[in-house]
């Protein structure tokens, strides 16, 4: 029987465009969103004292989602120099013109309009600290050409959803909402390190700026301080909140979780470091089932 070739089923213009814009926003890569929803979670559990009200859960976790997708395009807009240069990020949408600037800004202002749609419907404090998440959101990509501390900034813009959390749930930010979102932002530096060991050779290449670069050979034992402070953080929210048994064992199943990612990435391989930062998503999960737990059983103030 004489080979038959086949042709691809024809995709609709309109169609292949929402794929463009499905990648450009990372839909098809769900990590980025988890790494921002635990810990807004977190906050959220901490806030309520257990389970959130239902309505500022669906709004922050919705809203997690379309401030995440905002900022993956507007951090491709910004390095629309740099990322066809850059072996992991040369096939995007933006860098390979498939996607145009005016494009991508259009898409990031829809989604960031439909996340303050969102907001509006909470109380007026978070609404006016939503106006900080934006500009967060919106100048964090730009960092990279000026500092080689974008992942300190990128923690701040990830875990704003903490304190904006406890503004919509208690009316207003205690102490205890401040230290979990130092606690993040030391985790996200963290994690974003190993993500930026990825692209080391190339943002050198480039003159690109990380914290990667900046800990140089140091990297390693840099990521151990930030991973020591994190856990040390997470302590203190553990003590402070008045957590049970189950948070001190979940914490000591992340500090494994953390142990297991130097294993993996000690030899510094691309793949090594890449396959570390995706595990933080475990650490994340860990860390709020035992938030969760905690607070569901333990038992009742006395009246």
């Amino acid at each position: 029987m004489p080979y038959e070739r086949y042709e691809p089923a024809y995709i609709p213009p309109w169609k292949r465009r929402l794929q463009l814009y499905w990648r450009l926003v990372r839909g098809d890569r769900p990590i980025g969103w988890l790494l921002l929803l635990w810990p807004t979670w977190w906050g959220l559990w901490l806030a309520a004292d257990g389970i959130p009200p239902l309505w500022p859960l669906f709004v922050f976790s919705a809203g997690v989602w379309l401030t995440r997708s905002a900022g993956c395009v507007i951090n491709d807009y910004a390095d629309r120099w740099l990322d066809p240069h850059v072996e992991r990020t040369r096939g995007r949408p933006l860098a390979t013109g498939a996607v145009s600037g005016r494009e991508a800004l259009a898409v990031f202002a829809a989604l960031m309009l439909a996340a303050f749609a969102l907001v509006l419907t909470l109380n007026r404090l978070t609404v006016y600290m939503s106006f900080v998440g934006v500009v967060l959101a919106a100048s964090y990509p730009y960092l990279k050409r000026h500092t080689h501390l974008p992942q300190v900034y990128l923690g701040m813009a990830f875990g704003w959803g903490i304190p904006m959390g406890f503004a919509a749930v208690q009316g207003e930010v205690p102490a205890l909402a401040w230290l979990l979102y130092v606690a993040n932002i030391l985790w996200s530096t963290a994690y974003d390190t190993w993500y930026a060991m990825v692209d080391r050779e190339d943002d050198l290449r480039m003159g690109s700026k990380s914290t990667a670069i900046l800990f140089g050979e140091m990297d390693l034992v840099a990521q151990g301080v930030l991973y020591a402070l994190f856990l040390a953080a997470m302590a203190l929210v553990g003590q402070r909140a008045g957590l049970g048994p189950i948070y001190w064992g979940a914490l000591a199943l992340a500090a494994l979780l953390i142990a297991w990612e130097f294993m993996i990435a000690r030899r510094r391989e691309r793949d090594a470091c890449f396959r570390a930062f995706l595990h933080n998503h475990w650490v994340g999960a860990v860390l709020f089932a035992g938030i969760a737990l905690s607070l569901w059983l333990q038992p009742a103030p006395a009246i």
